[in-house]
């Protein structure tokens, strides 16, 4: 294994408080990460999943990815003991009544397949609601694999793995974030909890690096989705919800899946700004406002931008490809563009607020695009 360095961030050690009542929040530590402007990579909405660990008597691997924060319900007990909304393992032993104690290498594992493909920027291990019982320290290791492996194959000895977190104390019931500066694609993580206990949530931040060999084959796709390798740049607004949804997978199944801006009191209007997987030639636009009825966007506008850095300054002027156009609640609005339209970023206006749910931008790479995404794929080791 390489070892990496990380960025200095806010650290928590030691213990909690005991739970004393009310709220189960009020003391817990967090901190404001930079790095949490990127997408998640650990998702279940991208696919994302925990397919294996070594032990998961208290409470099980799954909860490390469910969306939303830990709950905590001081009453609720199983036969096994305090049921945990988190990934909780045994306490480990010694190996006699002579040496009682887990050793320096002893600890318990899980192995998380990415939803999609990517370089991580950082890392969140809360261990919410593990006040006493959260482990001494962690780690995280990071591979590409290709293909879909089992979890027999990811613990083989030909796997590479590279040292993402170092072995690292943590504290209980805190928030635990890592910068990374790998520059990897990485598709599986192997979280190690030292020597034992319980951790509520994972969450993987980074840039997905999609597979140019799928893309191609697929010829017309959808150029600013998540899954594929497009990116939020910025936004207005995100006071209900974060814009990266806009270009999560699938339809929207409720309002706050979606993007939905404050009200406005004055006369200016609210925006997205995207940068695609590559240079593209867009040929069809979708704006879907599912779940929003009453806080839909009332009208909407697409601009493209080819080159410079997708701000105020830089190459390339935005060039409207849909102009203004009137929304309707809860529906799915399709337009097909007179003639292909060619970018590298993308932008959706909204007038003079609310939200949309969804943002597809269908068409293909342009051959320079094509080449520059397979060029940094190689280069991230896919």
């Amino acid at each position: 294994m390489t070892a990496q360095h990380q960025s200095p961030l806010a650290r928590f050690t030691g213990d909690a408080n005991p739970y004393g009542g009310g709220d189960p929040y009020a003391d817990h530590r967090s901190a404001d990460f930079p790095f949490t402007q990127y997408a998640n990579l650990a998702d279940r909405q991208l696919g994302a999943g925990v397919i294996a660990a070594n032990d998961e008597f208290f409470a099980q691997r799954e909860n490390l990815l469910l969306p939303g924060r830990a709950e905590f319900d001081p009453e609720h007990f199983g036969h096994k003991g305090k049921i945990m909304d988190g990934w909780e393992t045994r306490r480990r032993r010694g190996a006699s009544a002579e040496h009682p104690w887990p050793t320096a290498d002893d600890h318990d594992w899980a192995l998380v397949r990415l939803g999609a493909p990517g370089v991580v920027r950082g890392i969140v291990i809360d261990t919410a609601h593990f006040r006493g019982n959260y482990p001494q320290a962690v780690s995280v290791e990071g591979a590409s694999v290709t293909g879909s492996p089992s979890p027999e194959e990811l613990l083989a000895d030909d796997v590479k793995w590279t040292t993402l977190v170092p072995r690292t104390a943590v504290g209980g019931h805190a928030a635990n974030g890592f910068a990374i500066d790998v520059e990897q694609r990485i598709t599986h993580l192997r979280v190690n909890q030292h020597p034992d206990g319980g951790i509520a949530r994972l969450r993987v931040y980074g840039e997905v690096v999609p597979d140019p060999r799928w893309l191609s084959v697929l010829g017309t796709f959808d150029v600013v989705a998540l899954e594929n390798g497009g990116q939020v740049e910025d936004a207005s607004n995100l006071f209900y919800s974060p814009a990266t949804n806009t270009i999560q997978p699938g339809r929207s199944r409720k309002m706050d899946d979606g993007w939905e801006t404050r009200r406005r009191r004055d006369q200016g209007h609210d925006w997205i700004r995207y940068q695609l997987v590559a240079r593209s030639e867009v040929r069809a636009i979708e704006i879907d406002t599912a779940y929003l009825k009453g806080n839909s966007a009332g009208w909407a506008s697409v601009s493209l931008r080819d080159g410079g850095d997708g701000g105020d300054g830089g190459d390339g002027e935005w060039v409207e490809v849909l102009p203004r156009t009137r929304l309707q609640p809860d529906t799915n609005h399709r337009f097909v563009l007179a003639g292909p339209a060619v970018g590298t970023h993308a932008r959706v206006d909204i007038f003079p607020d609310g939200g949309i749910s969804r943002l597809r931008l269908f068409g293909s790479l342009t051959g320079d695009g094509a080449a520059r995404l397979a060029a940094r794929h190689q280069e991230l080791g896919g």
